[in-house]
């Protein structure tokens, strides 16, 4: 039977690894069209009628089409009962908010491909240039973010003892840090978090090297 949910991502997007994350998580079926953003297939046409932005995910459900990734787990959250991506309390929902966003809003924007392309332009040595540029502000981010969890809240998760949506962002983040050779050691709360998720089921089915391989079956 074809799944009616219809995920338009692409493999290393941190933005669709959350999703593909949540949509494990919550055991929800679904079907992935790839959107590769090397041969700038997010410009054409079909995908900007689906997201005018031309960004990744997209996601088919419910007879509704939505876009950017935290609204569409806290969209999730909302839908399905007892997700446990927010927290019951609106002092815990704050929280893993700030956290979600600290990575999601703040560091990823900056590393995004459009910005890291147009920095490589910049340079007489793109490569050395893109190299500098994502490890300075990962490095940044995850600074604040391992500060973030020095607080009585944080369990064996980032906000008590499940995983929420501050880990459907971080454990991205992580996969591309190691992606651009960035030194984890500094950051031992953070990594030891997604090292445990990434052994979950959930996680490891939404890992990038997973999508791409059913991608590229797919295709």
């Amino acid at each position: 039977m074809v799944s009616d949910t219809v995920l338009f991502d692409y493999w290393r997007s941190s933005a669709s690894y959350r999703v593909r994350i949540a949509l494990n998580m919550l055991a929800i079926p679904y079907r992935t069209v790839a959107i590769d953003l090397l041969a700038t297939e997010h410009r054409q046409p079909a995908h900007l009628a689906r997201n005018p932005q031309g960004l990744v995910p997209v996601l088919l459900i419910d007879g509704e089409t939505l876009t950017q990734s935290l609204a569409i787990i806290e969209y999730l959250s909302e839908t399905r009962p007892n997700t446990g991506l927010l927290p019951p309390d609106a002092l815990g929902r704050q929280r893993v908010r700030a956290l979600s966003y600290a990575i999601a809003m703040d560091i990823h924007p900056i590393c995004n491909l459009s910005v890291v392309s147009h920095i490589m332009q910049q340079s007489d040595d793109p490569d050395a240039a893109r190299l500098a540029w994502m490890g300075k502000f990962i490095r940044d981010g995850l600074n604040a973010f391992e500060l973030m969890l020095d607080r009585p809240e944080t369990g064996e998760f980032c906000h008590k003892d499940q995983p929420t949506m501050a880990e459907l962002c971080l454990v991205p983040q992580i996969y591309n840090a190691r992606r651009w050779s960035v030194d984890l050691s500094a950051y031992p709360r953070a990594t030891a978090i997604a090292e445990k998720c990434e052994r979950l089921p959930a996680f490891a089915a939404a890992h990038p090297d997973r999508a791409a391989r059913s991608s590229s079956a797919a295709g």
